[in-house]
């Protein structure tokens, strides 16, 4: 065996951390760049950064990352951001950008009133968004990223914490595949869920009455009366006065059915007020809103009258899914009847 250690080969530290250097396909050490105003929020975040293994970069307060192009970023750059105004919002559009262009890493924790504009200006560069998140939460963060870098075998999460992201992307999986299954009204699917690739989807080749044989597009079904959907939110939500609220904890179809009831409202939904139908933490709920985003569930609509807004709907298929699954419903009620 060689006597070198691989690149990203981690030791266990008797804190629990694993402790190594985790390096880039060149097998240079990955930076990181730290970025917090509190000083003890600083200190925790590059504490945990280099016990996994990081090379320290800059590290300073939010003004010297948000402030000019001139500050030096790492592979990885971890800011905190509780608090923002209008000259941090341009600034953090500008820094999304720089970091979508570079290849960067970024996770930036927010607080719940920031939420909305923090998510706004961050369109480019696929952040993680932390809300008031614990230490806990950082390093799962920190995980996931290193995840994404090439070429590392990482050990620096607990067993539950591996076991809580799995869980995560395996359940988001299922619901896009039964969702997909329901979209396609019995027929299979070809590829991955939501696929966009072909009129096909949307339009039959049937021939129009002039012969003319032109696509015509296929009727979409209707979605249900939202007042029947928030009656189920609202029967959902009813459990948590008698039993504990954790026994029911569903956000992926929280999320579904709030959105569902939005859009046949004709109403827009913020991202903060998601995280709140979800049932779950803003941290938890946004790291199920980026996974169905992913699985072409969701999707990012941009407020065309304030750039730095933004919110979140059903996409296409996933509300033509969610539609024939309440025309089964309510085929089964009448069937009771």
């Amino acid at each position: 065996m060689s006597g070198h250690r691989a690149q990203a080969d981690f030791d266990y530290h008797p804190t629990g951390v694993a402790r190594g250097v985790a390096n880039d396909p060149a097998g240079l050490p990955l930076t990181v760049s730290v970025f917090a105003d509190r000083s003890h929020v600083r200190a925790g975040i590059l504490d945990d950064a280099l016990a996994a293994g990081l090379r320290q970069g800059q590290v300073g307060s939010v003004d010297d990352l948000l402030g000019g192009e001139a500050c030096s970023l790492g592979e990885v750059v971890l800011l905190d951001c509780p608090v923002v105004d209008g000259r941090a919002l341009a600034a953090l559009a500008r820094l999304d950008m720089r970091i979508a262009n570079s290849g960067a890493q970024l996770v930036i924790s927010t607080s719940v009133d920031a939420l909305d504009d923090v998510f706004g200006c961050l369109d480019q560069s696929a952040p993680q968004i932390l809300v008031d998140p614990a230490r806990s939460e950082r390093v799962i963060a920190l995980g996931r990223v290193l995840a994404k870098m090439p070429n590392m075998r990482l050990r620096d999460l607990s067993d539950d914490d591996r076991i809580t992201l799995l869980r995560l992307t395996e359940q988001v999986g299922q619901i896009a595949e039964r969702l997909e299954r329901l979209g396609a009204d019995g027929k299979s699917a070809d590829g991955g869920a939501f696929r966009f690739e072909s009129p096909t989807d949307d339009f039959s080749g049937q021939e129009s009455e002039d012969g003319s044989g032109r696509l015509v597009r296929k009727v979409r079904p209707s979605l249900p009366d939202p007042r029947l959907v928030r009656r189920i939110v609202r029967q959902r939500q009813l459990r948590a006065r008698f039993f504990d609220g954790d026994l029911f904890a569903d956000p992926a179809w929280d999320i579904l059915l709030d959105l569902t009831a939005a859009r046949a409202e004709h109403t827009r939904v913020s991202v903060t007020s998601l995280c709140i139908a979800s049932g779950v933490p803003p941290t938890t709920a946004l790291r199920w809103i980026s996974q169905m985003v992913d699985a072409g569930l969701l999707e990012r609509v941009e407020d065309e009258a304030d750039k730095r807004r933004a919110f979140i709907a059903l996409s296409d298929r996933a509300a033509d899914a969610m539609a024939r699954y309440f025309i089964e419903l309510k085929k089964d009620a009448a069937a009771l009847v």
